[in-house]
């Protein structure tokens, strides 16, 4: 069970020597991995442990693979985004001088009017024109496959390689990989092509001058002399994915064409949109619609022969789907190759082509959608976007999001967790568990807010009897997980829940009240839907096991528990407690028993909640909290984004430029920790460090003239001034607990200490003290 950075990462770390690297989401786990496996003394295919350095930036990883393909060794590295982008006058220089070498790339939007962390292809559009060969991976699987074909095609070609796969869909989801052998790799790769490229090495006994000025007399003669060896590169790519499919029995081709043998429209897509667009298209054939998909593997070079040869003869339109913008084209990358492709190389009436845009960050693309582009109906115009609504210059397709709906034999878990509470890691591990003990197959993926720590996890696991390849998030959850109680209030959780599925919540009100406790539309949708209610107190059981705030162990317990017939419950446990060792053993015996004590208190801390037949009234008026009084734009667009509703919000709500009134974030209320820091105004010293250091402004300290407490509400907190300047004052230390993290920068700063040991400012369970 891999995700696609690792799968990619112990094929780069086998078949090279020297490997420079510098973090970048989502490629810094591909990196990482490297770097600890050198560090483990882990070798190569060679039985050498290829060096590892950190450099100072991207350009200084692409500057230092550059060097050493200059010395004859094989490198590599990894990167994405704008870290891509700093490569590109190096990569200029490898290709010019035809040096073998791979960059992989987990591809990321490229920051515009706002910076994004998540997955598009605008990164590696922006350097096709470097003269790198582009292999593009689908998925875990391909990431690792195609990564092994890239290796041994740039040594044979002399043409480096970027191997890419989408960031965060296919970088981050863990699915099952058939892992390739060193022996393997070391059969793929042709040692003749390895010494020759040592032999080109620069070295003191046999001098040679690299990397000269030319003048206008020879410069454009010595571009040309190169296009032998990328007219050898389509050529070369099959042969060797032909000899690896000997190997390892998966046959892949640059261009895979599914779908009926006479279709008259096919839809054509690269990365890991191509697992939605199929189950559409199968979906549809099934119908008996004459349709199809074009997947496409190898990029650059465009072998226009080899992509119209894939095509059946009978296509009268063509779709192509491209995940980027290029403002002021005539089309997108994908969809201008398309053109020149069939206007060149195509015999008979030519197809119709339209390009679409989709999937820009990351945004979802579904096979519903899918579906929609492929419809008869389409208008009749060459450019659109499909996956948002486009209210201004009216682009985008209209699609029905009921058209599609997975099968009922999917066990389809979705997860609501906070960066850092552990939600991610158990779901990873659970992935883990059920794919490698079970005949199911499994999938995780996970949806993370670029604020990261303390801000939503998603997580969304399939496991089924077929291999997954809905790359897309779960809609429809069979079963659903909320491990902060405090998110039932901010978001509708339920809404799009399968009846009768199973919902545990992490609730530290026990069966018999956690029910009063639930928002009145979270009731009414337990009610309508007849969700079983299942509640642990989770964060009361990590606290006393000394687990802090990671509730992960206890929760993941409770899955478990409630999805015996996926794995039984005693294999689960086991198969638990060895992801505890290997997860925690480094950290010592105390931890590993800690999480042990967990799983053995949540086996009998899980409590069913007796739902109402009948559910309560809807809540009739106008919004609750300060969002009433708040500015128009916020009310618009900014309330939508913190609700989890910005999907919905058209292209007209957004500003045009990136520019973003200042002072929205005091209307988000995120209300995130389960502690807060209690004031003791009797300890106090006024020093003010708490609200300094607050990294989230969550304390505010406020002097005032004692008249000013006449009618404050019982238990407001105040005291007399010590200070001079402040003579005859009073002082409250406030701490707003929508705002605080529960971080405890404020307690470690605080220098009074009561004779109790406790500080001035403590931290304490939230729920009693909000109000």
């Amino acid at each position: 069970m891999l995700d696609a950075n690792e799968a990619a990462a112990r094929v780069a770390h086998a078949l090279s020597e020297v490997i420079a690297i510098y973090p970048i989401t989502p490629a810094s786990p591909m990196g990482e991995l490297a770097d600890a496996w050198s560090q483990k003394g882990k070798t190569n295919v060679w039985g050498v442990v290829p060096q590892v350095i950190e450099m100072q930036s991207e350009a200084g990883a692409a500057g230092a693979v550059h060097g050493a393909l200059l010395t004859g060794a094989l490198a590599t590295t990894f990167t994405a985004s704008q870290g891509l982008l700093l490569m590109i006058p190096n990569m200029y220089k490898i290709a010019g001088e035809l040096l073998p070498a791979v960059i992989h790339v987990a591809a990321r939007t490229v920051a515009t009017h706002a910076l994004s962390i998540f997955g598009d292809h605008s990164d590696v559009m922006a350097v096709r024109q470097t003269g790198w060969a582009m292999l593009v991976s689908n998925s875990a699987q391909e990431a690792q496959d195609m990564a092994a074909i890239a290796h041994a095609a740039t040594l044979r070609s002399r043409v480096p390689f970027l191997h890419f796969f989408d960031g965060f869909r296919t970088s981050h989801e863990i699915t099952p990989v058939e892992t390739i052998t060193h022996d393997d790799l070391r059969e793929l790769i042709d040692m003749g092509a390895v010494e020759a490229h040592r032999a080109r090495g620069l070295h003191p006994e046999h001098p040679v001058i690299r990397g000269t000025a030319q003048n206008p007399d020879v410069f454009f003669q010595a571009r040309e002399a190169a296009n032998p060896f990328y007219l050898a590169v389509p050529g070369i790519v099959a042969e060797e994915m032909d000899r690896f499919a000997a190997l390892t029995g998966r046959r892949y081709s640059s261009f895979e064409y599914y779908g009926a043998p006479d279709a008259e429209r096919v839809m054509v897509v690269m990365g890991s949109a191509a697992g939605a667009a199929l189950e559409a298209v199968k979906a549809a054939v099934a119908r008996g619609e004459k349709v199809g998909l074009l997947v496409v593997r190898l990029y650059r070079p465009f072998d226009k022969e080899a992509f119209c040869r894939s095509l059946p003869e009978t296509v009268r339109s063509l779709v192509v789907l491209d995940r980027t913008k290029e403002p002021g084209s005539t089309g997108e990358p994908l969809y201008l190759d398309v053109v020149a492709a069939l206007a060149e190389e195509w015999e008979g009436p030519m197809p119709r082509v339209t390009g679409g845009r989709y999937g820009l960050s990351s945004k979802e693309f579904t096979p519903a959608m899918a579906l929609a582009v492929l419809h008869e109906d389409l208008p009749p115009r060459r450019h659109f976007t499909v996956g948002i609504v486009d209210d201004v210059t009216r682009t985008s397709v209209r699609y029905d999001a009921d058209a599609w709906h997975e099968p009922e034999d999917v066990v389809r878990a979705v997860f609501y967790g906070l960066g850092s509470d552990g939600t991610v890691g158990a779901n990873k591990n659970s992935v883990r568990i059920i794919g490698e003990n079970t005949d199911l197959h499994a999938q995780g993926y996970f949806v993370y807010d670029s604020k990261k720590s303390g801000s939503q996890t998603v997580s969304h696991l399939r496991f089924s009897p077929r291999p997954i390849t809905s790359t897309y998030l779960i809609t429809e959850p069979t079963f659903i997980a909320v491990h902060q109680f405090g998110m039932l209030g901010k978001a509708d959780l339920l809404h799009s829940t399968v009846p009768g599925s199973k919902f545990l919540l992490n609730s530290p009100y026990g069966a018999e009240d956690t029910w009063d406790h639930l928002p009145r539309d979270v009731q009414r949708t337990i009610v309508e839907r007849e969700l079983e209610l299942w509640v642990v107190d989770a964060g009361r059981i990590a606290m006393e096991e000394g687990l802090g705030n990671r509730v992960n162990t206890v929760l993941q317990t409770c899955f478990f528990m409630l999805n015996q017939d996926i794995l039984p419950l005693d294999r689960a446990i086991s198969a638990m407690k060895e992801e505890v060792v290997a997860t925690y053993g480094k950290r010592g015996p105390e931890v590993v028993e800690r999480n042990f004590a967990a799983i053995e208190r949540a086996l009998a801390a899980m409590e069913q909640v007796k739902v109402p037949d009948a559910a309560p009234p809807p809540l009739r008026g106008t919004p609750s909290g300060a969002l009433q009084d708040a500015p128009d734009f916020v009310r618009r667009v900014t309330a939508a984004m913190m609700e989890g509703r910005g999907d919905l919000l058209p292209v007209s709500a957004l500003p045009v430029d990136g520019t973003f009134p200042t002072g929205t974030a005091r209307w988000e209320k995120r209300s995130l920790a389960s502690e807060i820091p209690v004031w003791s105004p009797d300890i106090c010293t006024d020093c003010a460090r708490c609200a300094l250091a607050c990294p989230h402004a969550a304390i505010r300290i406020k002097a005032y003239l004692p008249e000013s407490l006449e009618g404050a509400p019982d238990g407001f907190q105040s005291k007399p001034s010590s200070g001079r300047d402040l003579a005859g004052r009073m002082i409250t230390v406030q701490v707003s607990p929508d705002d605080c993290t529960g971080c405890g920068v404020c307690v470690d700063v605080c220098p009074a200490v009561g004779s109790d040991g406790v500080k001035a400012l403590d931290l304490r369970d939230v729920l009693p003290r909000r109000e």
